[in-house]
This record gives C-alpha cells, sequence and structure tokens, in this order.
C-alpha cells in the first residue's frame, strides 16, 4: 500500500524547517536571533481577547453556519465597502479557519484537472502546493528585480493560455514587500478582462501598506470584480494567527460552492474566534488605534533594518509592504565559512543559523533561488543584535 499521488507531489516547506530548527536550538538554551518570523510580534489587542472571554460567557460554543456567523459576514462585508470601496452581500462571504484554508476552498471550487494557474515568482510558498492539491497547474511566471518582482500586463499576457483558469495576486507581497499601484493594478485589469479568468487576490497584508494607499484589483471594474476572489483574515491586521480566521469574498455562484465545500470537510470556524473577530472588525476605535501604532512600529523597523543592510553592502529589495525583505545571496556564494563553501540560500541559511545563531529564511521554495527573507516581525533591539551578527558571519567568510 502507497499514499496517495497528490499526497506525493507536496514539497515540504524549508520555512517551517528552519523555524523548527531554531525553536529547538533555544530549547536547548541557545540564544537564536529569529528572522523566520511569519506572523507579528504584537500579542492579540486585549478589546479582541475580551471579546472572546464574552463569546464564552454568552454560550458561543455550538456549531455555527459553515460560512460563518452572520453578524461577523455583515462586519466584513462594511470592511469592503468602507476600506476597498467593493459592495458585497454577507450570501458572497465565506469565513475560513485562516487565509490559506480561504485559497484551498477557491482553488477546490474553482479548478479542474489540468487548469493552470498563473503564479508570479517570488510567491508565498503555498500557492503552488495549494493549486496541485486541487488538482490545478501552477504556471510559474519569474518577474524581474528592476520591476520591484511585480509581475507586467505584458508577462501576464505572454502567460496566458487557453488552459489558463486563474491568476493569483498577493498585494502587497510575501516575499517580497512589493506593493502594486492603482496604475499596476488597472494595467493588468485590461490584460485579465480580455481573457475568459479568474483572479485569486491575496490581501493579507493589505493593512501594512506604508506608501501607497491599498487598493484591490476587485475595484477596478464590475467585471474584475465578478471574476475576482479576494482573500482576507485577521492573522496579519489584528495579530490573530493563532485563532484561525481569514475570509473570502466572490460572486455568488463562487462562495456558495466554497462554502459547500467547507461545510463537508471542516464545517464552521471557532465559534469563540468568530465573535472576537466580529468585535475586531465592529470597534473602529480600538481597532484603529492598535492598526495604527503596529504599523508605525513596522515602518521604524523596516527603517532600520534597511540602514544596517545598506551598511552591510548587501543587495536588497526595498519593501513597501508586509514586514519582509529579500537580501540577495549574491555576494555569498563561493565564499567558504570554516571550510564550508556557501552553494545556495538554504545552505547559507542552515549555516548562519549553526554558525551565528541567526534564522533566516531560503527562498527557494518561494521562487527566488538567489535570495533569502528577512522578516522584521522583531524588536528593534534583536533586529540590531542580529545584523550584527551577519556582520560578524560575514567578516569570517573567505
Amino acid at each position: 500500500m502507497d499514499i496517495a499521488k497528490r499526497a506525493k507531489q507536496i514539497a515540504p516547506s524549508l520555512t517551517l524547517e528552519i523555524t523548527a530548527r531554531a525553536k529547538k536550538m533555544r530549547a536547548d538554551g541557545i540564544s537564536v536571533v529569529s528572522f523566520a518570523a511569519g506572523e507579528p510580534d504584537f500579542n492579540t489587542p486585549d478589546y479582541i481577547i475580551q471579546a472572546g472571554y464574552k463569546a464564552l460567557e454568552l454560550g458561543m460554543t455550538k456549531y455555527t453556519p459553515a460560512a460563518g456567523i452572520p453578524e461577523l459576514r455583515e462586519a466584513i462585508c462594511q470592511k469592503f465597502k468602507s476600506d476597498n470601496a467593493l459592495d458585497y452581500k454577507p450570501s458572497q462571504i465565506v469565513v475560513s479557519n485562516g487565509g490559506k484554508h480561504s485559497l484551498f476552498n477557491a482553488f477546490m471550487a474553482t479548478l479542474d484537472p489540468g487548469d493552470e494557474v498563473i503564479i508570479p515568482a517570488p510567491y508565498w510558498l503555498s500557492y503552488p502546493e495549494i493549486v496541485k492539491m486541487a488538482s490545478g497547474v501552477p504556471v510559474i511566471v519569474e518577474t524581474k528585480p528592476e520591476n520591484r518582482f511585480k509581475i507586467t500586463a505584458e508577462e501576464l499576457e505572454k502567460a496566458i493560455t487557453p488552459k489558463t483558469k486563474a491568476f493569483i495576486l498577493n498585494n502587497p507581497n510575501n516575499p517580497t514587500g512589493a506593493v502594486y499601484t492603482s496604475k499596476d493594478l488597472n494595467a493588468l485589469a485590461d490584460v485579465i478582462e480580455k481573457h475568459d479568468m479568474y483572479v485569486v487576490s491575496d490581501e493579507i497584508y493589505e493593512k501594512l501598506n506604508y506608501e501607497h494607499i491599498h487598493r484591490s484589483i476587485a475595484a477596478c471594474s464590475d467585471l474584475l470584480k465578478d471574476r475576482t476572489i479576494v482573500v482576507n483574515g485577521m492573522s496579519k491586521t489584528y495579530s490573530m494567527t493563532g485563532w484561525r480566521v481569514g475570509y473570502a469574498a466572490a460572486n455568488e455562484k463562487i462562495a456558495s460552492a466554497m462554502a459547500s465545500l467547507q461545510s463537508h470537510s471542516t464545517s464552521n470556524v471557532n465559534a469563540v474566534a468568530q465573535y472576537a473577530s466580529y468585535i475586531a472588525l465592529s470597534d473602529k476605535y480600538h481597532g484603529e488605534a492598535f492598526l495604527e501604532d503596529m504599523k508605525a512600529t513596522f515602518d521604524a523597523r523596516r527603517a532600520l533594518m534597511m540602514l544596517k543592510l545598506s551598511r552591510l553592502n548587501l543587495e536588497y529589495i526595498e519593501p513597501k509592504g508586509a514586514f519582509y525583505i529579500m537580501v540577495s545571496i549574491k555576494s555569498f556564494e563561493g565564499k567558504s565559512y570554516d571550510g564550508h563553501v556557501i552553494k545556495s540560500a538554504y545552505d547559507l541559511a542552515s549555516t548562519l543559523l549553526e554558525n551565528a545563531q541567526v534564522a533566516v529564511i531560503p527562498c527557494e521554495s518561494f521562487g527566488a533561488p538567489d535570495y533569502i527573507r528577512l522578516s522584521y516581525a522583531a524588536s528593534e533591539k534583536d533586529i540590531e543584535r542580529g545584523l550584527v551578527k551577519i556582520a560578524d558571519f560575514i567578516s569570517q567568510l573567505k
């Protein structure tokens, strides 16, 4: 007996491997500076935590509708209207177990075997794997550093074939920190409107946008809105990663299909987390104060990390959103540390972790083999300390 082919084709996560090794070193008493985090280092705001307690006191411990409680779906509609100028009905909203689950539902609801999904590289490492689990075919489009690794309209047009079913847009982007401007989105929209295809727009880092006003590609036209599945969630905006609440907005047909799929797989999201998310979105006073503070803190860390990297003469992509910086490994390749020759981003990440006690993420699994990803979801003290360690590591290379 053997395991299913779909399970065999899924690549292991290098992100989780490096993170697990760093955690084990810490558990063994070794001081490790981690730039590997994929989540805010802020605790969930107190007003949301208190809402969780209240949900328990109210007896919200039973099943809910599979697509989410009505008040949460209504609050999500209000969020789309006020933040994105998009009008949705609650029946077009599906609340899932995190943004990743929303993506899984979206592709399970839209892909047939052999359907192609265009994915610009660098990409979040789970995109190709989720597409493959849904029997789709990932079509990777290599983007260019001179375009800040944003896919252009010309690159998108060239990748479209008769088998193209969807295009993934991650804005702001993980791992590059790239942000698509209104001009960028309009150019992409012009191409998409000429073809019969969906857009899956992952906007999970929407609120961590430092130099531009976020715009959803779904707002480009009524046609784009009808063809776009907007994926978002509570994790990055409200530092609720462990609460596992994501959501998607789509046309009635797709939303209904996603809800049906979910009803036969996980069913509803945790009821307490749903109520807490409803309060998170509804309490604008506390929510906006938290977001303003978190965004300002990340922006200051972004500036600090870029300054330190520049002083080390390391080449990096300036991030405009999210909380990551992609750093080129070209200056490391072929050099050796204590006799060990560095041959890849993974090799560099492993050597840094073992010898300098600094955790970074190799970007091979993100479609960017010449880069590592550093997260500035770390304190300024840790950013300073970690980059001193990296500087010392560099000084010992031969």
